[in-house]
């Protein structure tokens, strides 16, 4: 390319735009001066306007002052008004919060005085029979039904227990003993099974329902509990603050209760030192007179607050006195309710007197809002004529201006644009010479650089060939000693070689006839020895055989004999170990027989349990599997619906709908009851999501299967069990509704 050329034409146009750009800036001056002139002429009409209207401003604004005046007060008014009415509804709403408050507490006093009203005839009843107290008028029920059948029983039952206990010191550690064997004063003893279950159809005739049933040994004596096995400690036990005639009760009470290791303390305070700090043996649990409860498991403490709903007065002797004392408390809870409703009926005629008090300053908030609104529109609409007024002006001339003013305007908004253009090209212009200059200098750089290049890579070139010349006369050169030196000495170095070899299988044959090679190795072998070594070797065993002989006098047919005798002793050693050894062997034989028999019995478990499962199930057309991994310690269970089409089997029962869950669950707890034995067994809501085909299914199978196993079941349900059949061994009982 030729840039001589080039750089002239660009230097012409750039002296061709400049002077076209000089010449719109003059004539953009005159256009500014003509605007100039224009804006003058429209400042000195709007002056004379603004004189003009000076004197109706004055008149305008006095009546815009009045009004705002007016709304200003009207405004305040407003405001007070408002004050009073919150200042009045906070007043209403702590009326009623009292109100609340003293209804509350009525609502208190009167549920005391219900609570206590029936403490009261608790206590009379009790006074008139203790034993009531110990399960109410169903114990009499049950007392009766037992002298009904008292021929039938073993040993007569003793109960309950809580008729034959007193307290040692009064009524002190009432509530505390309370606390500890509350749960034992309702129940009853019997001497075995056959009259537990006697005594729980008497329970029954008598409608006794969840009554305890202890059995134990009429006939073992009072235990006698050594001081080492209760607390060390000051505090007494429950078992040292009761007393019982009969040491049946006192034994159960121990066995059963764990009285002895009960202790009782006074206060809060002391029992937490007793339970936490002081680390008593044998202790269980601490008891205080105010009814806490505190033991420690471990690590853990833990501290129970008293139970509202403790009966204190079960075990005290005399009832008169809390009878008195309940009846004053009864008095004085009536009176404060009595108080309260006299108060709640003063409160609220006060409430009703804020009432119409807060309706009053409503109406008034709302009439001085209504007046105020009314002089805010008149205000606005004054301000509203007098900007309308204001803004008018000699709209002739003055838009005259504007329009000329604005023809002006684009007319030096076109003039800026084209001027804008005309630079943007003069400066395009400048950058693309500036860019062939800097191209053509980059160009001669680059091609410097490649000749500098092609010189140095020529020069390598010729180095390499003369290196390559130089190795060339170094390989002749070897080559040439290899042959003549160095293959000539490692021939004549393998024949000698050769000639060693053959000497040394001479040497040998030699040797081995003057010392067989046997007894060398017993010495320890002379393998990589040289003549010299063995020499030496020699030398100093003959040394030591002196030196030996010198040290011991015995001859070697003695150290023969001594070596024999060990020998025998080492024998008869080998011969016990070997006895011992074929005892475990064995003990090792019966133990893998046990394991394979256990592993046998386990696998028989496994297959059972399947079949029983598949028996269950197939009762809806289920099939299933149950993988036991004794290894892994898991049980998995596998179940194949028969409408599956794809023959998939679903290996993780969330997989199944809620209703197929619960059957294949329900199946699989009958497959396990089936493998074990229970005297009592229980279901708690099993059939919540199965559907009414299900559900009849589920409840037929678990009747037949109680029925079949002669063992007492108790299924719990919230849905209707009128389909299930009926059966002198089968009892329904249905709860009432609960109530909405």
């Amino acid at each position: 390319m030729n840039y001589s050329r080039v750089f002239p034409w660009l230097r012409k146009r750039g002296s061709s735009y400049k002077k076209n750009i000089t010449a719109k800036q003059t004539s953009f001056k005159g256009w500014m001066k003509r605007v100039k002139l224009l804006e003058q002429q429209f400042q000195d009409i709007h002056e004379q306007h603004i004189k003009n209207t000076q004197a109706e401003e004055c008149e305008m604004e006095e009546k815009l002052k009045e009004l705002q005046d007016e709304f200003d007060a009207a405004n305040l008014t407003c405001t007070r008004l408002k004050e009073e009415e919150n200042a009045l509804s906070k007043r209403l709403s702590m009326v009623m919060d009292e109100i609340e408050k003293i209804v509350s507490e009525i609502e208190d006093n009167e549920r005391k005085h219900r609570e206590i009203s029936s403490h009261i005839h608790d206590l009379r009843l009790h006074q008139t029979n203790k034993v009531t107290a110990f399960g109410g008028f169903r114990v009499t029920s049950l007392l009766q039904a037992i002298e009904r059948h008292h021929k039938k029983f073993k040993r007569p039952p003793i109960g309950p227990i809580g008729s034959h206990v007193t307290l040692v010191h009064g009524e002190m550690w009432a509530l505390a003993v309370e606390n500890a064997i509350g749960k034992l004063l309702n129940a009853f003893i019997v001497t075995d099974h056959k009259d537990s279950l006697l005594l729980r159809g008497c329970a029954r005739e008598a409608n006794y329902n969840h009554l305890q049933i202890i059995i134990y040994d009429f006939s073992r004596p009072r235990l006698h509990i050594p001081n080492h096995m209760v607390p060390q400690t000051k505090h007494p036990t429950t078992i040292s603050v009761i007393d019982s005639d009969n040491p049946t009760i006192m034994n159960v009470l121990v066995d059963v209760g764990s009285a002895e290791r009960q202790v009782l303390v006074r206060n809060y305070d002391v029992g937490k030192t007793v339970t936490f700090d002081q680390r008593i043996a044998n202790l269980k649990e601490v008891y205080t007179s105010e009814g806490y409860r505190m033991f420690s498991r471990g690590s853990a403490q833990t501290i129970l607050p008293p139970n509202k709903k403790a009966r204190t007065n079960r075990l005290c002797g005399s009832y008169d006195e809390q009878i008195k004392n309940l009846e004053r408390d009864a008095l004085n809870v009536q009176e404060q309710a009595q108080e309260g409703r006299g108060k709640k009926r003063n409160v609220e005629e006060g409430l009703q007197g804020l009432k119409v008090e807060l309706q009053s300053a409503k109406r008034r908030c709302m009439n001085a809002e209504r007046d105020m609104m009314s002089k805010k529109l008149a205000l606005q609409d004054v301000k509203n004529s007098y900007n309308v007024e204001s803004s008018s002006a000699p709209a002739s001339t003055v838009d005259e201006l504007r329009l000329e003013i604005s023809k002006v305007q684009d007319e030096i908004r076109e003039k800026e644009m084209l001027l804008k253009k005309l630079m943007m090209r003069m400066n395009e212009a400048e950058t693309k010479a500036k860019n062939l200059k800097i191209s053509f200098e980059n160009l001669c750089v680059s091609a410097k650089e490649e000749i500098d290049a092609f010189e140095k890579a020529e020069h390598e070139l010729m180095l390499i060939e003369e290196d390559l010349r130089s190795a060339e006369a170094e390989k002749i050169h070897y080559e040439g000693v290899m042959s003549g030196k160095v293959l000539p000495e490692m021939k004549e170095a393998e024949a000698q070689y050769e000639e060693l070899k053959h000497n040394r299988k001479e040497s040998y044959k030699k040797a081995s006839i003057i010392c067989p090679e046997s007894e060398i190795e017993s010495l320890g072998g002379c393998e990589g020895s040289t003549p010299e070594q063995l020499s030496a070797q020699l030398s100093r065993l003959n040394q030591r055989l002196r030196h030996e002989s010198q040290r011991y006098a015995e001859s070697i047919d003695d150290l023969r004999m001594l070596h024999e005798n060990k020998e025998h002793k080492i024998l008869r050693k080998q011969q016990t170990y070997q006895a011992f050894r074929e005892k475990l062997n064995a003990c090792q034989k019966a133990l893998e027989l046990r394991w394979s028999k256990f592993q046998r019995n386990a696998t028989l478990l496994k297959r059972q349990l399947t079949w029983q499962f598949n028996g269950h199930l197939r009762k809806k057309g289920i099939s299933g599997h149950i993988k036991v991994s004794y290894e892994e310690k898991t049980l998995s269970v596998e179940v194949k619906m028969p409408q599956d089409a794809s023959n998939n089997t679903v290996r993780d029962t969330r997989g199944l709908s809620g209703g197929e869950r619960s059957f294949s669950t329900l199946c699989f707890a009958l497959a396990l009851h089936e493998m074990t034995e229970a005297p009592f067994r229980a279901m708690d809501e099993f059939d919540v999501f199965m559907d009414a085909v299900s559900r009849k299914i589920s409840l037929d199978t678990l009747v037949d299967f109680a029925l079949a196993q002669g063992s007492q079941w108790i299924f719990i349900t919230p849905h209707d069990i009128s389909m299930v059949k009926q059966d002198e061994r089968i009892k329904k009982q249905q709860m009432a509704a609960p109530r909405s």
